[in-house]
């Protein structure tokens, strides 16, 4: 299995049918958000809505809004509070990764800590996540406050033991995935439940989409881990390589090291000098290649992917559930 191709070109086709029908509900919460940002501080304003309108897909309202549908559909604007919820918490977090990154781009555009700098990065994320807050206090809902509370404690203990293990060769397959679980899909997975909670969901299909999201989202990360050894550049977005810089230990790299040579070991964990630099990217592709870290990586993701579709079983058939489907083949293959 490869990156691209046929199979890629499938999962945006079966996508559009879907952006089209959400398209309505996702141009309200552009709305919803801009309205919701608004501060009396200009500085604030510029910088939300540079990140907020960076050219995501907004993966995670979209699965807010199918979910809610499955289980009957939910109050209009319960779905667009949520969805900016997820949102405003998501962006926090790009803001507060690009200042520990160092990162330059992000969706291949200036990122806004190189427009603006590090402190006004920090302070517009944490003003998104008092934003998000905010949003939940107002809806009255303990099951949502709980939600949110216990969301945002398991994304920041994620980003801790990422940070714990970078530039860690010795890092384990199971410890990369409970980073990611947290980092990661804890949001996706909250996403979905937030959306049973305001469709009036029993407890037993929140249960199910609390597992859906949350291996949707370790697909999603998997992917996009496997994605930057790999993809074209352009569709990804930032250059490509950017996790063996900044010392990032995902699964492709996890594989390669516990298959490779002891002298290929060495090679692929010693900083590179200056004048080889630029080639270290191009060895440790090939010898992902040559020990089939890419496609163990991205069989991986598909495993997570099926996952998520089995939890769905608990629901008939329906057009919604077909549509969650293809979300979950599209997070794997994915052009970005």
């Amino acid at each position: 299995m490869v990156a691209g191709g046929p199979i890629l070109t499938a999962a945006i086709e079966t996508m559009a049918p879907i952006w089209a029908r959400y398209k309505e509900t996702l141009d309200m919460l552009s709305t919803h958000i801009g309205k919701t940002t608004h501060s009396e501080v200009p500085l604030i304003n510029q910088v939300a809505q540079y990140t907020l309108n960076s050219g995501g897909k907004r993966i995670r309202p979209l699965l807010l809004a199918m979910s809610a549908d499955l289980c009957g559909g939910g109050d209009r604007a319960a779905v667009l509070t949520g969805g900016a919820v997820v949102e405003f918490v998501h962006t926090a977090t790009l803001l507060h990764d690009d200042v520990l990154d160092g990162a330059q781009t992000r969706r291949g555009t200036s990122s806004a800590r190189a427009v603006w700098g590090d402190h006004v990065c920090i302070l517009v994320g944490d003003y998104l996540y008092t934003l998000a807050a905010c949003q939940v206090s107002a809806m009255a809902n303990f099951e949502i406050n709980d939600l949110f509370s216990a969301t945002c404690r398991e994304m920041s203990e994620g980003e801790t033991l990422q940070l714990v293990h970078n530039d860690d060769f010795d890092l384990t397959e199971e410890t990369y995935l409970r980073i990611i679980d947290r980092k990661t899909a804890s949001l996706l997975s909250a996403a979905c439940r937030f959306g049973g909670i305001v469709a009036g969901a029993s407890d037993v299909q929140k249960a199910v989409l609390s597992r859906f999201g949350r291996n949707v989202g370790l697909a999603f990360q998997v992917a996009d881990d496997t994605l930057d050894y790999v993809a074209d550049d352009r569709q990804l977005g930032k250059s490509l390589g950017k996790d063996l810089e900044e010392g990032k230990v995902t699964l492709p790299l996890l594989h390669l090291l516990a298959h490779c040579t002891p002298s290929e070991r060495e090679q692929i964990v010693s900083p590179p000098a200056p004048e080889t630099a630029p080639d270290r990217l191009h060895d440790v592709v090939a010898m992902m290649q040559h020990y089939g870290s890419i496609t163990y990586a991205l069989n991986r993701a598909e495993a997570f992917a099926d996952d998520a579709r089995s939890a769905l079983s608990a629901f008939p058939d329906s057009s919604c559930r077909q549509a969650l489907f293809a979300v979950a083949d599209y997070v794997v293959h994915r052009d970005r």
